[in-house]
């Protein structure tokens, strides 16, 4: 099989290691995701990660009910840990070569993050899990799956998502929301679309980076994404097209 991109970053949000609405990790959710990493893994793809901590901790919220901010941030940075390893463990009972890299120092459980390290780990053929987001408070991880992807040359950011492509509304409370198979990154910008922030959105859309927001849950997408199916919803510097929702 050929592959549309041969170096990507996947970002995961902590909610895609849980069910819906849930907290902890859900082993067998994170069991299936790396089935088809490992999937992806064979077929010669160099691929990394960006987990986020939701699932566990979320800064912005901890600082809304009085907590410092920044502590808060260094807390949710601390859950992506959590499950970086856990991805890292189910990744490895499957034989696939994995390396979690955090940017908080945390040499017992984690490699440093060091750029040229991280290449190099994907040139050998290791996936490769950044956690600690950016090791910066009032930073997001969809800014680190930015960032991350730029300083390694990722052909793409993969977003997965519970959901198959971005809507101009909430599919789930309008039966009539329209999704897109197709948006440009100001077009993301202007509408308000929750795609990723406007920090990496801004960062993708300076270095021309496309991301492909997709449903993780439906077995085998990730491999449809890498071969350049048209599944989900692309946002690059083209332009707005709809599909039915």
């Amino acid at each position: 099989m050929s592959l549309e991109y041969k170096r990507v970053v996947l970002k995961l949000s902590g909610e895609a290691f849980t069910q819906k609405a849930g907290r902890g990790i859900d082993f067998e959710i994170v069991n299936s995701i790396a089935d088809q990493l490992a999937e992806i893994r064979g077929l010669g793809a160099q691929l990394a990660c960006v987990v986020g901590g939701g699932n566990m901790f979320r800064g912005e919220a901890a600082s809304k009910n009085g907590m410092d901010r920044a502590t808060a941030d260094y807390i949710g940075m601390l859950a992506t840990v959590m499950n970086a390893l856990a991805l890292q463990d189910a990744l490895e009972r499957l034989n696939v070569k994995t390396r979690v890299l955090s940017a908080i120092a945390m040499q017992e459980v984690a490699e440093p993050y060091i750029r040229r390290r991280a290449i190099r780990h994907l040139e050998k053929d290791r996936v490769v899990i950044f956690a600690a987001g950016t090791g910066n408070p009032y930073f997001s991880t969809d800014t680190a799956a930015a960032l991350r992807a730029l300083e390694v040359g990722a052909e793409a950011i993969l977003k997965a998502t519970k959901v198959d492509g971005v809507y101009d509304s909430d599919p789930k409370l309008n039966p009539d929301a329209k999704r897109f198979d197709s948006l440009a990154y100001i077009d993301v910008l202007n509408m308000g679309l929750k795609v990723m922030d406007a920090t990496a959105i801004s960062l993708c859309m300076d270095n021309n980076l496309p991301i492909v927001v997709f449903d993780l849950m439906e077995a085998g997408n990730i491999r449809r994404v890498m071969s350049g199916e048209p599944i989900g919803t692309v946002v690059h510097n083209g332009t707005l097209k709809e599909v039915s929702g």
